[in-house]
């Protein structure tokens, strides 16, 4: 079992970066895959971004490629997402997410979520 705890939310102007964490408890970190999810108001919980347990592979939303970079580092028991090149619609509840695998991420373990909100 896993806990993680997300951080590194906040208010930044579009067109800004932010940086996100995901720090796991126990030593069992490195067998599970991480990912992101986001939810703005009034919408589902959104898949955002996914790294295998050894970080060689990474998956992305479309509405997100090429401006978020997911990575890890299992010596930390951390996984971060940098964000880059923020829009007004990236604005929302970021969750961090561990799994057995990518596919199955919903079905495992979350944070409480980190608020970011993007002005234009």
């Amino acid at each position: 079992q896993v806990q993680v705890v997300e951080s590194g939310g906040g208010l930044v102007q579009a067109g800004g970066s932010l940086r996100l964490s995901c720090a796991a408890s126990g030593r069992t970190f490195i067998r599970y895959a991480m990912g992101w999810f986001r939810q703005a108001p009034g919408k589902e919980r959104d898949f955002v971004a996914a790294i295998t347990w050894g970080g060689s592979s990474t998956s992305y939303a479309d509405s997100v490629k090429g401006r978020f970079t997911i990575s890890r580092d299992n010596a930390k028991n951390t996984m971060y997402l940098q964000m880059s090149s923020l829009k007004v619609e990236d604005t929302a509840v970021y969750y961090c997410a561990a799994g057995n695998s990518v596919a199955t991420l919903k079905q495992g373990y979350w944070g409480q979520g980190t608020q970011v909100t993007v002005s234009s």
